[in-house]
């Protein structure tokens, strides 16, 4: 429609949502689907944050909050970054949104202008680019290959940055392949960074405390303090204490930037909801009970999903550090055709053969950027990750 802003034709509805929404109207149509599409753990709230919301509410605390969240709650942040990433912030610098996602939008709107470049490492998330295009940027692709397990190499990274560039958006562990860097692979990365001093950082901590093994959690600043003033690091409660729905993202950075996302926000949305500002007051300070006991149950059902897709022939798929994804590549089944006669020229292909064949949702790599292979969530139940593994199996055995 011509009353429509030319930058929509730059941007498309998120792949994920969309499957998602798909694969739920086929089931409520009476299907039998089993759903790998969405990223959220499949675990309540636990009771401490959802009683600390109902006791908000009690006592009449549903009033507006100042437009960038309360001071309660940011003093919180700040407590949680000196305590888990040995990184001091003050009040005024900690910006809280409603969500993870509104926070990396705010600081995006806030500092892009025309000619501005990104460097997105591939596979991403699939709103980091159409973020960056909706507030005039280019996204500048740096990919991350299958036999560096999806991982952003110095070299790459070097190779990416341009005089133009103004951010390097970095998220461990990652949504969608779940790939974690350590110390010394994200040391080689802020090494880079160090050689261009007008790059930002805008850091994803969103998987934080989805880490697995040995693996230990690390971010930008906290393994390079020298480039402290020129990063933002974001995170949220939503993957950490089972909180999608309730839309709490936080960030921490330098005054004058974290002030430019506020006025954003202040004529956007203004402040975030405030029962859920209270729910993450507590999720943030209170007892950490939940994520103690449902990393373990996260790490069983990685092992489970890999222990079935390697025994299927045509998927490759690395260990993840983090997160709860895994990202298989179907290389060695692009070219095939199913029973019927279709062929598989790409990953989207492979996801709709599969969702009307098999009843199985994934999310085809297209949509993050780096392609043939697919991302499974396995925030589900064992009984739906045996039977969907088993049913993607079956397909697989049945292309020629």
């Amino acid at each position: 429609m011509a009353f429509l802003s030319h930058n929509l034709s730059n941007v498309k509805p998120s792949p994920t949502m969309a499957i998602t929404a798909k694969a739920a109207a086929l089931k409520a149509s009476g299907k039998d689907i089993i759903s790998l599409s969405a990223g959220e753990p499949d675990f309540d709230t636990p009771d401490n944050i959802k009683l600390a919301a109902i006791q908000a509410i009690n006592d009449g605390k549903t009033k507006y909050t100042a437009a960038d969240g309360m001071p309660t709650l940011k003093q919180a942040v700040c407590d949680k970054l000196l305590r888990d990433n040995d990184l001091t912030y003050a009040p005024n610098q900690v910006c809280i949104s409603t969500g993870g996602k509104q926070v990396l939008y705010n600081a995006l709107m806030a500092t892009l202008n025309p000619d501005d470049e990104v460097v997105i490492p591939a596979p991403y998330w699939v709103s980091y680019p159409d973020m960056v295009l909706l507030g005039g940027g280019t996204p500048v692709i740096a990919e991350a290959k299958l036999e560096n397990n999806f991982k952003l190499t110095a070299d790459a990274l070097r190779a990416a940055i341009t005089p133009r560039t103004k951010w390097f958006i970095f998220n461990s562990p990652s949504n969608p392949t779940g790939a974690g860097y350590n110390w010394d692979e994200l040391k080689a990365l802020t090494d880079v960074l160090m050689d261009h001093p007008h790059v930002w950082v805008l850091t994803d901590d969103m998987y934080e405390y989805l880490s697995y093994d040995d693996f230990k959690f690390c971010t930008p600043a906290q393994v390079e303090p020298a480039l402290y003033d020129r990063t933002l690091t974001t995170n949220g409660v939503s993957k950490a204490y089972a909180m999608t729905g309730w839309r709490i993202g936080y960030a921490a950075g330098p005054i004058q930037l974290i002030k430019a996302m506020g006025t954003i926000q202040s004529q956007s949305t203004s402040n975030p909801n405030t029962i859920a500002q209270w729910a993450a007051l507590e999720a943030l300070n209170g007892p950490q009970d939940y994520v103690s006991t449902s990393v373990p149950v996260f790490q069983h059902r990685r092992d489970l999903v890999l222990d079935m897709l390697k025994e299927i022939d045509g998927i490759v798929c690395p260990k993840p550090e983090g997160a709860f994804y895994v990202y298989p590549s179907i290389t060695g089944l692009i070219g095939k055709k199913t029973p019927e006669g279709k062929r598989i020229e790409t990953d989207e292909d492979f996801a709709s053969e599969l969702l009307d064949a098999q009843g199985v949702a994934v999310v085809f790599g297209a949509a993050f950027g780096l392609s043939p292979a697919f991302r499974i969530s396995y925030a589900t139940s064992d009984e739906n990750l045996i039977a969907a593994c088993k049913r993607i199996a079956l397909f697989c055995s049945s292309l020629k």
